[in-house]
């Protein structure tokens, strides 16, 4: 039995959780509203407050689902209710992040700077010039937009320049030595 899935979900207050005929769920909160599709084979119940997710067989494909269908609900709730956050850093000499109106504007070395634009529920702050946050309810989309911004200029492992997530650690390389 799946660990993850057996747990049961508590809805906070100010949240609400509507299930539709279809397995359609929408999660409304206090920052905004989520609604995802999941397999009709799982059954999603709430009483009480409470949310529970069970599956009608051991068949590998129901294990694999009933762990999913809980972590993504989850991921709903929380978002709705508290957000989800992602930092980068800029690291290198001259690289640095700005703002142009909702757009994230970036001089990472190219010989023009990089645009980013937010889908919409996603915000993108610049506390300073070299650390940017990306902001948004739902974490998959969160997640997706910070990879993008990393993906403008990876972390090299000789300097160690580049895009890179808070804390993520750079393995670095030894470079050429001369004889």
């Amino acid at each position: 039995m799946s660990r993850i899935g057996k747990k049961p979900l508590e809805i906070p207050a100010g949240v609400t959780v509507t299930i539709a005929d279809d397995n359609t769920v929408t999660v409304k909160g206090p920052k905004g509203e989520l609604t995802r599709t999941f397999n009709s084979d799982i059954k999603i119940t709430i009483e009480e407050n409470v949310l529970t997710v069970s599956r009608p067989s051991d068949v590998k494909e129901h294990r694999a689902l009933h762990g999913t269908t809980r972590s993504l609900l989850g991921n709903m709730v929380e978002g709705v209710s508290k957000g989800f956050e992602r930092g980068l850093e800029l690291i290198g000499v001259g690289y640095r992040a700005s703002k142009s109106g909702n757009k994230l504007v970036l001089n990472v070395g190219y010989s023009h700077p990089v645009e980013i634009t937010p889908e919409t529920g996603i915000e993108i702050e610049v506390p300073t010039q070299t650390k940017v946050l990306v902001k948004g309810t739902d974490k998959e989309r969160v997640g997706a937009i910070a990879a993008n911004i990393r993906d403008v200029r990876p972390p090299e492992p000789y300097k160690g320049k580049g895009i890179r997530y808070e804390g993520e650690h750079v393995r670095r390389k030894e470079g050429k030595t001369a004889k």
